[in-house]
């Protein structure tokens, strides 16, 4: 009997199971800087435990995102192992920070199952929740996966897909313990834009590109423990290429929306998002946000913007065309909350 694990395949899930996911990952200094490296992230509140004292933080948190790959990570061998691609996010929030020393782990529970009519794969959808070593939540989110099928003769279950919310409410968001953007340093933030200042429909283009190199994005994936195969065997596509992992889109565009958006300190709500195109090594990937919402907190100072992130190979503003579909350039369209000064 083999000890290897080839991963699940379309007919191995059921619904409603609950999959609790290897290995607990302890996070340190070390992948704070290995993220900052690789991206490169600057925005305040996560680099410096100084400035996330001066607005009532007891140290300076992971990167929002560092935490979403390090729980999306460990949900890979169980959910996305032989995934043709992941499809899209949605009912996603942040809901404590996470703190150097902190260990996360993962589980998952299946909520929804479709066969395609190719007969080959299935569409999963899962609800991950991930945890630290006190059981506590500090994240949840929706995403859904295709998946091939092992055995193209399998029996498919009954189509279920759920019903999602749009996008999270603003009074649902959670606004971590003791932060407050009283007193506020836009000088040692970087911009001096307040979220009065912007207005819904803005455009902003970040400006700058970054091209992807395969060691780079290969580094980054192993960085998550994301072990899915089309990442790393340039055998699983016809084409022979390496796919970018779909995350290290998301932290790079995130990263070059520094430039416009400085002071969008802390992500804290996940409204839905698609990896729109593939992306490969060679591509120059450029970023531009749209404002969707800008909403009050409880935090004193702090309010809640809604933003819309493109990651595209073309200009800014360029999102679908007139049939309704994603213009080709377009990588990555991610909604989602962030917090700052109000």
């Amino acid at each position: 009997m083999s000890k290897t694990n080839r991963g699940r395949f379309f007919e191995d899930y059921r619904l409603g199971e609950v999959i609790r996911h290897a290995v607990p990952r302890t996070l340190s200094g070390g992948e704070r800087a290995l993220y900052h490296a690789l991206y490169p992230a600057r925005h305040a509140l996560c680099s410096s435990d100084a400035f996330a004292l001066s607005v009532g933080l007891p140290a300076a948190p992971f990167d929002d995102f560092a935490v979403f790959h390090t729980v999306f990570g460990k949900t890979v061998p169980d959910i996305s192992l032989n995934a043709v691609a992941n499809l899209g996010y949605a009912e996603g929030r942040w809901l404590a920070p996470v703190w150097p020393g902190d260990t996360l782990q993962s589980e998952s529970e299946v909520i929804g199952l479709k066969q395609n009519s190719n007969g080959k794969s299935g569409v999963v959808w899962v609800r991950t929740t991930g945890r630290n070593a006190d059981g506590k939540p500090v994240l949840e989110y929706v995403r859904w996966v295709m998946v091939r099928k092992g055995d193209a003769e399998a029996e498919a279950p009954a189509p279920v897909i759920p019903e999602l919310a749009p996008s999270v409410p603003a009074d649902a968001l959670i606004v971590p313990e003791g932060l407050h953007f009283n007193g506020y340093d836009f000088g040692l933030a970087g911009e001096p834009h307040r979220a009065r200042d912007y207005a819904v429909g803005e455009v902003i283009d970040h400006v700058d590109g970054v091209t992807i190199e395969e060691a780079e994005h290969m580094l980054a994936t192993r960085l998550w423990q994301n072990t899915a195969k089309v990442h790393f065997d340039a055998t699983q596509r016809e084409d022979g290429k390496r796919l970018i992992y779909g995350g290290h889109i998301i932290s790079l565009a995130r990263a070059l929306s520094f430039n416009g958006l400085a002071n969008a300190q802390m992500i804290v709500g996940l409204n839905g998002g698609a990896h729109a195109n593939p992306c490969f090594a060679g591509d120059t990937v450029r970023a531009w946000s749209e404002v969707l919402d800008i909403a009050e907190t409880a935090a004193p100072g702090v309010a809640a913007m809604r933003l819309r992130l493109v990651a595209t190979k073309g200009s800014a503003g360029e999102l679908k065309g007139s049939d309704g579909r994603y213009a080709p350039d377009v990588l990555l369209d991610l909604d989602y909350w962030a917090l700052m000064p109000e």
